[in-house]
């Protein structure tokens, strides 16, 4: 299976991961043969992407967690923004009574405390898997964006977080305040948050208002620790000092809001959005290394090149030698330079052959390809 933009999915290869619609229902299960009309109806409701199987790629790639687990997972995160949206809407009504409220605040920490659990189930269900290097891109549809985005955020997370051998109880706060993380964007006007399109400046700075929003909600709460509200504060701070809310830098940042950074922004580079395509994994994969420093903690990002796969087995390249290759492996120190098989070549013989580029340094990958 491999990951093709839209437009280069060809009729009659087969829909290699099933595609779910915002509220968890299959829409099309995997293993369905693609024709125009299909591609037209992904197309229609706003999925830019899609993992395929075809002559080229036909080994299946596993998810980190379930299927179910992750399915499970958006549905409680977007049923607790929800009831955070109407819960908040409703404490501020000045007719209130105090019965009214104490039923209310003990609804919002009820919701929380789901969250937790959800937490627990998550990091078990990661620990269980014996491989968890990252080799999938989660696709998302538009409409669910936001949740489908806080969950791969919280497993992005949870790797990075066991990369870093954190303790359970460090790794629970990790999971939970990435799976909160967007939570202040709840409150931010939704002509902002839904926007098809770049913000102006001031519609960002609205927008920058989030962490502190969110942060502000679940300050009393019982059912969200310090560390974890800490992330969904400082998520959007740099190491240089050049972030916001409060231009936080180097040790002031918490440790776990560091790692929820590097994992944020590599699902969001990697996410199709209405007004821009995703980056390939490579491409993502290379500007959190180029930033490691400035925007992001060095010694997060050393953690991160060692469980991400920039080129995912089934991926399509062309080498430095003009060859078209499919990525077989990739060698866990060494994640630039897979194993490829070699699909086309002005060398008829080589067809076929496997090349290490860990062994054969003067070759390089010099792009991701689409169509053969």
């Amino acid at each position: 299976m491999r990951l093709v933009p839209i437009e280069c999915v060809r009729e009659g290869c087969y829909l290699a991961k099933t595609l779910f619609d915002e509220s968890g229902r299959t829409l099309l299960k995997e293993g369905i043969k693609l024709t125009s009309p299909i591609i037209k109806r992904i197309k229609d409701i706003h999925i830019y992407s899609l993992y395929v199987t075809d002559e080229y790629s036909e080994k299946e790639i596993n998810d980190i967690i379930k299927p179910e687990l992750r399915q499970k997972s958006i549905a409680l995160v977007r049923e607790t923004f929800s009831d955070v949206e109407r819960i908040y809407s409703n404490l501020h009504n000045s007719s209130l009574n105090k019965k009214k409220r104490g039923i209310l605040l003990k609804q919002k920490e009820d919701y929380l405390s789901s969250i937790h659990d959800l937490a627990e189930e998550l990091l078990d269900n990661i620990l269980s898997n014996k491989n968890i290097m990252v080799n999938l891109v989660d696709i998302k549809s538009m409409d669910a964006y936001t949740y489908q985005h806080c969950v791969n955020v919280a497993i992005l997370s949870l790797v990075l977080g066991i990369g870093l051998q954190l303790t359970k109880h460090e790794l629970i706060d990790l999971c939970i305040g990435a799976l909160l993380h967007d939570i202040g964007k709840v409150f931010i006007p939704k002509e902002i948050l839904l926007k098809e399109g770049p913000l102006t400046y001031s519609e960002f700075e609205i927008m920058k208002e989030h962490p502190k929003k969110g942060y502000s909600y679940l300050k009393n709460s019982h059912s969200v620790s310090a560390f974890s509200r800490m992330v969904v504060l400082q998520h959007h701070e740099r190491e240089d000092g050049l972030g916001y809310p409060d231009n936080q830098s180097g040790s002031k940042i918490n440790k776990l809001a560091k790692i929820v950074s590097v994992a944020d922004v590599y699902d969001a580079l990697t996410s199709d959005r209405p007004y821009r395509r995703g980056l390939s994994p490579n491409e993502a994969f290379e500007f959190i290394l180029g930033n490691a420093g400035t925007m992001f903690d060095y010694d997060i990002v050393k953690a991160f090149a060692k469980i991400i796969v920039p080129y995912p087995e089934g991926t399509i390249v062309q080498l430095s030698n003009g060859d078209i290759c499919v990525v077989e492996s990739t060698p866990p120190d060494y994640p630039l330079r897979p194993e490829v098989k070699i699909v086309k070549s002005n060398n008829r013989n080589s067809v076929g052959s496997l090349v290490s580029l860990v062994k054969e340094l003067s070759l390089v990958i010099s792009s991701v390809q689409y169509e053969v």
